[in-house]
C-alpha cells in the first residue's frame, strides 16, 4: 500500500505585478492511497482530494503506459463537474511518473471550485474540449493547471550586491538556475498617467549555470548595492510537453474593476513546449472583471508557444487611481519575470483590428521574447523588457507597445498600430538600447485616416519614473513601406518621431528629468503610399542633435 502527500505549491498572479512568494493550500494538496476496493476521488473537510487506486487498477493504468481522465472518473459529458478527477489524473501521474492523455471526444466541464490540477509530466490534451465557467469562482486568483517543476528555489547565500552586466556571481548552485534579486528599498517603474502608482521594488532575473556564470543574452540590467531577497530556482533540463486541447471560457460577469481572473493555465517551470492548444471565451456581457492571461507565465525561462489560437478579451472601463475613467487591460498571454519565451505559428480567434478587444498580451520583467509567424493584436511590454524580436508577423490595432533595454528587432512585418512602434509613455517612453526595423510594411492606424509617425510616445521631462528615461541611441529601418494614403488633407508627410513633448520648442523649456533622445538614425529605401518624404517630427526641436543619414 502506498499513502504518498503530495503537497504542491501554486502562485499567484495579481493583475500583473509578480508575487514574492509560493503559497501552499489544502486545495492543491492530494493523498493517493493504493488501497484494495474501488478506484475514486473525493474531498476532505479541509479540501483535500483523497484518491484511492485499487492494485488492479494501478497495474492496468501503468501497463498502458499513461493516465486518462476516465481512468480517476471523469465523465466528459459536458455538464458534469471533472475538476477533481482532472485534479487527481495528474497528481497520480506526477507520482508515478506517468504521461497524461485526455480522452478524444470527450467534453470536460470545469466548474469554479477551488482547486488546481498541477501538471508534471507531459500531457496531450489531444482533441478533447475543456468547459471552464467562471460564472461562479470561489477564488479567481486561483488556476485551473499549473505546469510545475519538482525543483524548488532556495534563498541564495552569501550574494550582497550586483552590478549591471555583471558577468559571473560567486554562490554553490546545483546546476544551471533561475535567478531573482530584489532590492526593496528603491523604486522603480513609478508609473505616470491614469493608472499612476508609485512604482515597484527594483527586480531582475537572470540565468547562472553551476559555476555561477550569467548568461550574457540576459544580462542583468540593474546595479544592486543592496540586496533584500535573492533566490534560485533549478532549471529542469528535460523539456515538458503540453499539447493540443480545445479550452472554451464561460466569461465573468462581475463588477467591471481591477480584480483580475487567474483562471487557464500557469507556466511555473523551465524548458516547456505548448503546442496546438485553442482558447475561446463566450459569454462576455455588458459588464466583466479582466483577466491576467489564460497562458499565464511566471518565474521561467525557454519556454515556446506554438500552433496556438488565443481570444482577445472585451475592454471594460472602470477608475484608475488618478480618479479618472481608464480601460482595463485584459490579457489572454501575461508574462512576468520569464526569459527565453518563443511565440510561433499562433494568432487569435478576433480580428487584431477590431478595437472593442483588449490587446492580447502584457507582460513585465521579462528578457529575450519573440514572436515569429504570430497574428496577434498587439506586443506589449509595460515594465520593461531586455530585447525582443517581432518576425514574420502581423500586429493589430494595438502594434508595439514597449520599454526596455537591448535590441528590438522588427521585421518581415506588418504592422497596424497608431505608430510603428509606441514607447508607452506612463513608464517615460523609455528604451536604452537600439531599433532595428527591416523589410516591413506599417500601415498607420490599421488604415484610418491619421497623420502617421514611426517613434511614438511622449515624455514631459518633469516625471521621475525611477530612473534615467532614454530613447533607442540608434534607429535602423531598412525597406519599409508606409501606407500612408489616407491621411487629412493638412498631411507633411509620416515623421520619424511623434511630438514627445509639445511645450518644449526652445531652450527656455528645463526638463527637471530629461529625457535623453536618439544619436542617430539610419534610413534605407523608406517609401510611402502618399508619396511624402519622410520628416523629423511635429515638434523638431527636442530631435535637433539627432543624426539622420539616408544610406
Amino acid at each position: 500500500m502506498k499513502n504518498l502527500l503530495i503537497i504542491l505549491f501554486l502562485c499567484t498572479l495579481q493583475g500583473l505585478l509578480p508575487a514574492k512568494a509560493q503559497e501552499t493550500s489544502p486545495h492543491e494538496s492530494v493523498l493517493i492511497t493504493n488501497n484494495t476496493g474501488q478506484t475514486q476521488v473525493n474531498a476532505n473537510e479541509k479540501g483535500e482530494l483523497v484518491v484511492n487506486v485499487s492494485p488492479e487498477d494501478l497495474r492496468a493504468i501503468k501497463n498502458q503506459g499513461h493516465v486518462r481522465y476516465s481512468d480517476l472518473g471523469a465523465k466528459g459529458d459536458g455538464k458534469s463537474d471533472d475538476m477533481d478527477a482532472i485534479a487527481a489524473t495528474h497528481a497520480l501521474a506526477n507520482q508515478e511518473g506517468l504521461p497524461v492523455k485526455a480522452d478524444d471526444g470527450y467534453t470536460y466541464y470545469i466548474s469554479g471550485k477551488l482547486r488546481t490540477a498541477v501538471i508534471q509530466t507531459d500531457t496531450d490534451f489531444g482533441k478533447a474540449e475543456f468547459i471552464i465557467d467562471d460564472t461562479n469562482v470561489e477564488d479567481r486568483t486561483k488556476h485551473v493547471f499549473l505546469v510545475s517543476s519538482t525543483l524548488r528555489s532556495f534563498d541564495l547565500q552569501g550574494v550582497t550586491s550586483l552590478k549591471r552586466n555583471q558577468d559571473k556571481i560567486e554562490a554553490d548552485l546545483p546546476g544551471s538556475c533561475l535567478v531573482t534579486v530584489t532590492d526593496a528599498n528603491v523604486r522603480r517603474y513609478i508609473r505616470y498617467g491614469p493608472n499612476q502608482n508609485d512604482g515597484s521594488p527594483q527586480t531582475d532575473i537572470f540565468i547562472v549555470d553551476k559555476d555561477g556564470k550569467v548568461d550574457a543574452d540576459a544580462p542583468i540590467i540593474w546595479d544592486f548595492d543592496q540586496i533584500t531577497e535573492i533566490t534560485a530556482l533549478p532549471m529542469d533540463e528535460k523539456q515538458l510537453s503540453v499539447t493540443g486541447g480545445r479550452f472554451m471560457t464561460i466569461a465573468n460577469q462581475d463588477e467591471s474593476k481591477y480584480t483580475y481572473y487567474s483562471r487557464g493555465i500557469a507556466i511555473r517551470r523551465s524548458n516547456v513546449l505548448l503546442d496546438g492548444l485553442e482558447h475561446r471565451v463566450t459569454g462576455e456581457g455588458e459588464q466583466g472583471a479582466p483577466y491576467g492571461g489564460f497562458l499565464n507565465f511566471r518565474d521561467c525561462a525557454y519556454v515556446t508557444v506554438r500552433n496556438t489560437v488565443l481570444t482577445g478579451h472585451k475592454t471594460y472601463r472602470t477608475i484608475g487611481s488618478a480618479g479618472v475613467p481608464v480601460s482595463m487591460g485584459s490579457y489572454d498571454i501575461s508574462l512576468s519575470r520569464s526569459l527565453n519565451v518563443s511565440f510561433e505559428h499562433c494568432s487569435q480567434t478576433n480580428d487584431i483590428n477590431d478595437r472593442t478587444y483588449w490587446g492580447i498580451m502584457g507582460s513585465n520583467f521579462c528578457k529575450n521574447l519573440i514572436l515569429d509567424h504570430c497574428t496577434f493584436s498587439r506586443f506589449d511590454a509595460h515594465m520593461g523588457v531586455a530585447n525582443a524580436t517581432v518576425r514574420h508577423s502581423t500586429l493589430g490595432h494595438m502594434g508595439i507597445n514597449a520599454i526596455g533595454t537591448g535590441t528590438f528587432l522588427v521585421e518581415n512585418s506588418t504592422l497596424n498600430g497608431r505608430t510603428l512602434i509606441n514607447l508607452r509613455s506612463d513608464y517615460g517612453s523609455t528604451w536604452e538600447g537600439e531599433f532595428i526595423i527591416r523589410d516591413c510594411v506599417f500601415i498607420p492606424a490599421g488604415g484610418r485616416t491619421t497623420s502617421a509617425s514611426l517613434i511614438g510616445g511622449s515624455n514631459s521631462g518633469q516625471h521621475d519614473f525611477g530612473y534615467t528615461t532614454y530613447m533607442p541611441e540608434r534607429i535602423v529601418i531598412e525597406n519599409l513601406h508606409i501606407k500612408d494614403s489616407n491621411h487629412p488633407e493638412d498631411y507633411q508627410g509620416p515623421a520619424i518621431f511623434g511630438n514627445f513633448n509639445p511645450e518644449m520648442t526652445d531652450d527656455t523649456y528645463v526638463e527637471k528629468y530629461p529625457h535623453v533622445r536618439p544619436k542617430e538614425v539610419i534610413l534605407k529605401n523608406v517609401t510611402t503610399e502618399s508619396g511624402e518624404e519622410l520628416r523629423l517630427s511635429d515638434n523638431p526641436y527636442p530631435f535637433r542633435n539627432v543624426e539622420v543619414r539616408k544610406e
